[in-house]
């Protein structure tokens, strides 16, 4: 009975509070507007925004001098939990069975296991520097702290799931899933969409002004 409540009504309940939820707060966004600017432009803010969009994506001097933990388990856990999200074979054939009515390749046994081990210890040293450095742990939020356990719970019965091939685990890792879809929209997590408008705005402001930012 719980089994198909998770499978099923909750599944379905959780997509649409997820595709609700970040459509609301994306127009919440873009309604607030911007300041008119009246100066005289010295640059294309289009293209001061695609260029901020992509360059911020590489790291810079003082990031590599001072940031490299950050930088590197950034990438580790980012991609890695991309890779795990739309390349695992499970996720592949549950996107292509629930969503999207195709697939596409996936990773290999081994492919998986290299992902899934670099997005935990990405997430894992993302956490222990929050909580170890004074700035990061002054300005984190229990919210932050939150999104960070969600998502390691999700991967770890994901993981646990694959290899022990046992339904209740399957059906554990939904869950947390859908938990997470649900708790995405009102998160931090969010910056999975809003970095890029954050971005572009400030590179379309900068660009006009004749800086590159």
């Amino acid at each position: 009975m719980i089994g198909d409540f998770i499978d099923g009504p909750l599944w379905y309940f959780s997509a649409a509070v997820f595709l609700l939820g970040v459509i609301w707060r994306l127009i919440a966004i873009l309604r607030i507007g911007v300041t008119v600017d009246l100066s005289v432009a010295r640059s294309s803010g289009a293209g001061g925004a695609l260029r901020t969009l992509f360059s911020r994506s590489l790291p810079r001097r003082p990031v590599l001098t001072r940031g490299k933990l950050q930088f590197v388990a950034g990438y580790m856990f980012h991609l890695g939990l991309f890779a795990l999200l739309f390349l695992a074979q499970p996720h592949v054939e549950f996107i292509s069975r629930r969503i999207t009515g195709f697939g596409w390749t996936t990773l290999p046994h081994w492919g998986f296991m290299l992902v899934s081990e670099a997005a935990f210890a990405g997430l894992l040293l993302l956490l222990l520097y929050r909580l170890m450095h004074p700035v990061t742990r002054l300005i984190s939020r229990a919210g932050d702290y939150a999104a960070s356990l969600l998502v390691f719970l999700v991967m770890l019965s994901g993981c646990l799931a694959l290899a022990r091939a046992y339904e209740p685990l399957r059906l554990l890792h939904l869950l947390l899933a859908e938990l997470l879809l649900i708790y995405f929209p009102f998160s931090t997590l969010m910056h999975a969409f809003t970095f890029a408008v954050s971005r572009g705005y400030t590179g379309a402001g900068m660009a006009r002004k004749g800086v590159n930012a």
